[in-house]
């Protein structure tokens, strides 16, 4: 639902998202200038080989023999951008219904890629392109393609008014979970405010519910024939494939399928505008402020140069924004910058949450001062080259993986639909690194002086619903005749017999394990991949939530959070610089059993980014002003949590589950609760990481583009005198707990809800660990563990009540909840909390037996998986770290899957017995005057009514 992906945009966000929400004299002083320069030569091609059919479909294939998957990725050059007045919200809903099979492929798109354990699997919309992509086993390759190939030359026979209304409650649900958030209504009000009436951005990719209520079978299919032709489409196959092959299969399986009109894209349309400014109240935990302009489509290099401004102003740790609002006048708890690009026109994203009391006019003056004096005086060389560097890293960790959000066959089809230009990412790096202190002042200048835009104040209050214009009559489409130079070649396939699923597949190859012993004590596991220059570090830690006395709840994930805010010599925001000039990305945070330590570092500047992470460890500074503004920043997260439905439940659930007093009696964010976190003093911090954060007992993870000879010195060089202090605590043990004697049922009120929050849960045994866990695991899969599962398709596809629904288990050393998960419609709150019991009753009885159809798919999905599944290092990494958490043998994955090989129905059907329906507690988040008489009537137990700290309401 997001605008167009890009290069820099993409290279950001990998950035923010490989970070962990996470004494002695400082030997990590190098300059960072030199260090970025440095980061800025590690590169990583892209190479590909393309060609196009005589039908017009464009393929790109990239060969990366590193897995035996390939990445299949099919583009269509069509959004919500083309989407004529009153017909709003079509080519999202298109996305979906091209879920729901084709022609010669009857019933869920999903199922024959669950049999082959198809990973990445997805589909998205944004404004200008619809996507759909996979990564299959490279003997899946031929099914996966017949597949695509179905849908894009023989969809419109399967489409049927009960297929339309289906999938039009499915979107409306999505919908309706999206504007349920806290500020959920920002995405609408924005694309009406910064883009004007007749422009294509003007309404957002979902559409209203008035529009998609008034489309008819007739509209889908005319919609249909217009976008979705060969000549319209980019195919990118990556991976275990080169381009003979392609060549052969895509003709075979694409070849004949006829072009369709072409028609004409619109063109780029930044708006002139002037400055504007709403404000709103909304049910919010604190006051946001929001401001966008229109700037540069993501064909122009502006775009790629404003990237680098937002990252000085605002789009990293060591900001001038940062320094400014969050460091030196701590009026906000958090501020960013962004470019979200697009074809027609990017945005220019400022946002910042307001601590309790500041008056937004101040945080609105600082803004403009910062974003002037930028724009006046340019950025420092250091700042452009940190930007330079990071967006660099953050590319080169993007592309390890062949497929899915961000991979390699995404940046290639982007490049492919924007720019027509497979390496069109080349022109985006090549623009970083020539970049000047004028380019940016130029373009700041250009676009966000020369041009107006849009600022949107966020109060806490009463939510005012958004009204929606009545749907219009569409204007007819007339088509043009298609292309005379598209010509079609004639196929051997019989698509009447349907797809074939291959009955061979490739095994999973591990990297093996070295082990080695730290001067420290500390145990050392490496794994080596060599596909990209960058190594992986996860130092594993023993405490954990569970850790935490109950009068100081949170302050473990509090403790490692503060590690990272300064450290040696360096205060918290010079660290930050160094890591962002480093190209390292490091922080710390606990789990419910543990903590762990993390740094991701480019191979060329190791040895500066262990001396880094050795200070992070070794020497955290824990200033007094840093310990008070992350603890201020904290107690607004813990706000935020309490305000969103789905976490507001995952807070109180785990106490309702273990009790008060238990270990695991605690909100499983481990953020803790206001009255404990607010009290946490910097003597209590510091004795935590004293207690825990430690070399003894500790294992440390290395998975990445080194050998145990290499970083066993560079280790040892850092860390090897490291000792910890005192006598280390013993572990927490959670003590076992009762479930309920019968069902409970507990209400937190949202008023205003549009959606109601079912969250159901029940303690479980084997612990994470022990062999019987699998079969345990095997038996959620049959319930709610896959989209395909009995409770998504009841409540999503047959009732489409909900956008989606599933179950799981969440690992720990003690009993492991089981949690059922649904956001539903709140007019069938009732109704869907009785279909959801009503699917644990018939799965633990055996009412509604498991059968062979349903082990097999299950085993044909885990099994095949596996090679796409750990493709990537961090995967490796979370399979080693599993391991040793909870005890596991390094063959582990070896021993499940022979598990699952030999499992039979009756095996799950005695696994399932563990669910007990009747012992259930159940948490509903949604507005009480809507759900509450409904649920009560159910007689499911007795219901007690909650606050968002799970305390009784009076």
């Amino acid at each position: 639902m997001n605008h167009a992906p890009r290069l820099s945009g993409l290279a950001l966000a990998v950035i923010a998202g490989l970070g962990v929400a996470t004494l002695a004299p400082s030997v990590a002083d190098a300059a960072p200038k030199a260090a970025t320069k440095a980061v800025a030569k590690s590169s990583v091609e892209i190479p590909y080989e393309q060609f196009t059919l005589p039908n017009g479909l464009r393929v790109v294939v990239h060969t990366d023999r590193k897995a035996p998957i390939v990445a299949v990725n099919v583009w269509y050059h069509v959004g919500s951008k083309d989407e004529p007045a009153g017909r709003s919200g079509f080519a999202h809903l298109f996305e979906h219904l091209m879920f729901n099979g084709s022609e010669n492929n009857k019933g869920e798109y999903f199922e024959p890629f669950e049999q082959v354990g198809a990973t990445d699997m997805n589909g998205t919309t944004n404004s200008d392109r619809t996507n759909y992509f996979q990564n299959v086993p490279t003997t899946a390759l031929d099914m996966a393609l017949w597949m695509e190939s179905d849908r894009m030359g023989h969809l419109l026979g399967a489409i049927d008014q009960k297929t339309l209304d289906e999938q039009r409650g499915v979107v409306q649900n999505e919908k309706r979970q999206g504007e349920n958030q806290p500020y959920g209504q920002l995405r609408y009000l924005l694309s009406e405010n910064v883009y004007p009436k007749g422009h294509p951005y003007h309404h957002t990719t979902i559409g209203s519910m008035n529009d998609l209520n008034a489309a008819s079978l007739d509209d889908v299919k005319n919609w249909f024939r217009s976008w979705y032709g060969p000549n319209n489409a980019v195919l990118v196959l990556a991976g275990d494939i080169d381009v003979a092959r392609a060549k052969q299969l895509t003709m075979k399986y694409f070849g004949d399928i006829p072009a369709t009109p072409t028609l004409k894209q619109p063109a780029v349309n930044v708006p002139k505008r002037g400055n504007t400014r709403q404000v709103i109240e909304d049910n919010v935990p604190q006051v946001r402020i929001f401001r966008a302009w229109p700037v540069a489509a993501v064909t122009s290099r502006d775009s790629d140069r404003l990237d680098l401004l937002s990252s000085v102003l605002g789009g990293s740790k060591s900001s001038r924004l940062d320094k400014r609002l969050v460091h030196e006048e701590k009026l906000v708890d958090s501020v960013g910058t962004s470019v979200q690009g697009a074809q027609l026109s990017s945005i220019f994203m400022i946002n910042a949450a307001l601590k309790e009391g500041v008056d937004p006019a101040r945080v609105e003056k600082i803004i403009d001062e910062e974003l002037n004096r930028l724009i006046k005086e340019g950025p420092t060389a250091e700042e452009l080259e940190r930007a330079r560097g990071s967006a660099r890293a953050g590319f080169v960790r993007g592309v390890e993986r062949i497929g899915g959000f961000g991979g390699k066959a995404d940046v290639l089809a982007a490049c492919a639909i924007y720019e027509n230009n497979p390496g069109c990412y080349k022109d985006s790096i090549k623009a970083y690194d020539t970049a000047t202190k004028a380019d940016l002042q130029s373009v700041g200048r250009k676009y966000l002086q020369g041009n107006g835009s849009h600022t949107i104040v966020v109060n806490k209050g009463k939510r005012t619903p958004l009204l929606e214009e009545p749907a219009v009559a569409a204007k007819p489409i007339t088509l043009p005749p298609v292309s005379a130079q598209y010509k079609v070649t004639p196929s051997d396939v019989d698509r009447s017999k349907g797809v074939t699923v291959p009955t061979e597949f490739p095994q999973l190859t591990l990297p093996k394990l070295e082990r080695a012993t730290l001067a420290n004590g500390t145990n050392v596991i490496l794994a080596q991949r060599h596909e990209i220059p960058v190594i992986n570090f996860n130092w594993m830690f023993n405490g954990g939530f569970a850790s935490d006395p109950k009068d100081k709840l949170g302050v473990a994930n509090m403790a490692l959070g503060l590690l990272d805010e300064g450290a040696g010599n360096l205060d918290s925001l010079a660290f930050a610089s160094k890591a962002e000039a480093l190209g390292a990305v490091m922080g710390a945070g606990a789990s419910l059993d543990g903590s762990a330590a993390s740094m991701s570092a480019m191979k060329d500047q190791l040895d500066p980014s262990l001396a880094l992470f050795a200070d992070m460890l070794q020497r955290p500074r824990f200033d007094q002003k840093e310990v008070d503004r992350v603890q201020a920043t904290w107690l607004s997260n813990i706000r935020s949590e309490k305000a969103s439905p789905g976490s507001a439940a995952s807070r109180v659930l785990p106490v309702l589950l273990f009790g008060k007093d238990n270990a695991y009696g605690i909100p499983f964010s481990g953020t803790g609760y206001e009255s404990t976190a607010g009290k946490l003093t910097r003597a209590d911090l510091l004795q935590y990481v004293a207690n825990y954060v430690r070399p003894e007992g500790s294992t440390l993870v290395v998975v990445g583009d080194t050998t145990l000879a290499e970083i066993v010195p560079k280790l040892n060089k850092h860390f090897g005198s490291w000792k910890g202090t005192g006598t280390a605590p013993q572990a927490a043990n959670a003590v076992a707990v009762e479930r309920p004697a019968s069902t409970k049922v507990y209400l937190i009120d949202q008023p205003g809800a549009v959606q109601a929050n079912i969250f159901g849960g029940q303690l479980q045994v084997p612990p994470s660990g022990d062999e019987k866990e699998v079969l345990l695991d095997m038996a959620n899969e049959v319930i709610g563990g896959s989209f395909t599962s009995r409770l998504n398709m009841n409540l999503r596809e047959d009732k489409h009540w909900s956008y989606g629904a599933r179950t799981g288990l969440r690992s720990a050393l003690g009993q492991r909840p089981w949690v059922v998960s649904a956001p539903v419609q709140i007019d069938k709150t009732a109704e869907a909390l009785v279909e959801a019991n009503k699917e644990v009753q018939a799965l633990a009885s055996a009412e509604k037996a498991v059968t062979q159809a349903e082990v097999d798919k299950i085993r044909a999905n885990e099994l095949r998986s596996l090679p796409g599944q750990f493709e990537v290092a961090n995967a490796v990494s979370g399979m080693i770290m599993g391991n040793v958490r909870y005890g596991r043998p390094d063959d582990y994955i070896a021993r499940r899957s022979a598990v699952i090989a030999s499992m039979q129905p009756a095996q799950i059907e005695a696994a399932a017995k563990a669910f007990d329906p009747n012992r259930m507690v159940w948490v509903v988040v949604g507005d009480l005057s809507k759900i509450e008489k409904p649920v009560r009537d159910l007689n499911l137990g007795p219901v007690e009514i909650l606050d968002a700290d799970g305390n009784p309401r009076k």
